[in-house]
């Protein structure tokens, strides 16, 4: 009976979208649709609300017609790229998941996802982004080796750079990378977190019930990855795994929504080139995508040859370079 259960808008008049739709999203791997938490969390709600999107799967964010990921192509509305704008354009479009919400059960949807922004995002940003051996040894090593050369040189760091300035947002000016005592506190409001949930969920099958909302495409998302990937440490993960509701609540979601038509998502392996040519050709925006890598790809050359000591560049003063330019005045005359 699991197996048939469908979304609220999946029997209802609305068989043909008001303007086709596109979605771009970073690919899967780990057993999960998408590496990506924000893509997940579109990619699992389109799959509540019986959304037909066209998805592309990508290995490089500049392929996007946003140059980020998740973004969706819209006929009318252009481009919108931030997940919540993602969902609340489909809900407009009427693939509405939350459709047959009570107010107060609209009320706490929007107050558990402000839960898991301020409590389970941050440690989960950390957990890939900050934490030294996780980011080496996994989130590094894994973008380093999906990411095409030479972009996997520049967009990492740049992922990066964006993940740390998300979670000083979100926990403020206080938070320091090397305060042991902020990290701890972050990973206790995490915990706590997950255990809040796994109250909440008890023994339905989703969080209003027997058929799934918005909210459970936020949770599912954070949840998966914490789940599924295998980090060298992870004390979410630990603590997840002692909740056997909300295990079997992702197993359960991945079962019933993304394994239909032989839809599985392996251990991926480093992409090969020949691959990515013939991928490439597929998507959009060909020639703005090749400029740019060859750009970037010049760019990092020279870095690397300056930090190398290949090539340096030195000033001189003014006395010094008329002291230069008269020695080799001389040198010519000899």
């Amino acid at each position: 009976a699991a197996l048939h259960v469908t979304s609220r808008w999946a029997e209802r008049p609305y068989s043909k979208m008001a303007a086709p739709m596109e979605l771009y999203c970073w690919r899967g791997d780990w057993g999960l649709p998408s590496a990506d938490l924000d893509c997940l969390t579109v990619l699992t709600y389109a799959k509540f609300s019986g959304a037909p999107l066209k998805v592309h799967k990508l290995w490089n964010p500049w392929r996007s017609p946003s140059g980020r990921l998740p973004a969706l192509k819209t006929r009318q509305d252009g481009v919108i790229f931030q997940t919540s704008k993602i969902i609340t354009h489909l809900k407009k479009q009427k693939y509405n998941a939350d459709y047959d919400l009570s107010a107060k059960q609209a009320a706490d949807t929007l107050a558990f996802i402000s839960l898991l922004e301020e409590k389970l995002l941050p440690a989960l940003i950390h957990t890939f982004w900050v934490d030294a051996k996780n980011y080496v040894d996994h989130t590094r090593k894994w973008y380093a080796e999906t990411i095409p050369f030479p972009l996997n040189f520049f967009i990492p760091n740049q992922m990066h750079k964006r993940h740390l300035e998300r979670l000083q947002l979100i926990r403020g000016e206080s938070w320091r990378e090397d305060d042991e005592t902020l990290e701890k506190q972050l990973y206790t409001d995490a915990l706590e977190c997950l255990t809040l949930l796994s109250q909440r969920l008890g023994t339905h099958r989703f969080f209003f019930g027997d058929s799934p909302a918005s909210l459970d495409a936020y949770i599912f998302s954070h949840l998966a990855l914490v789940l599924n990937v295998k980090l060298p440490s992870s004390r979410l993960q630990q603590h997840l795994r002692s909740l056997p509701n909300l295990c079997q609540y992702c197993a359960s979601i991945l079962t019933i929504y993304f394994t239909r038509d032989g839809e599985t998502f392996p251990r991926l392996s480093p992409k090969s080139p020949t691959a990515e040519s013939s991928d490439y050709e597929e998507e959009p925006n060909k020639r703005r995508n090749q400029i740019l890598s060859v750009a970037v790809g010049l760019l990092a050359m020279v870095g690397y040859a300056l930090l190398s000591g290949i090539v340096s560049i030195q000033r001189v003063s003014e006395d010094k370079a008329v002291e230069l330019g008269l020695a080799l005045e001389e040198d010519e005359e000899d």
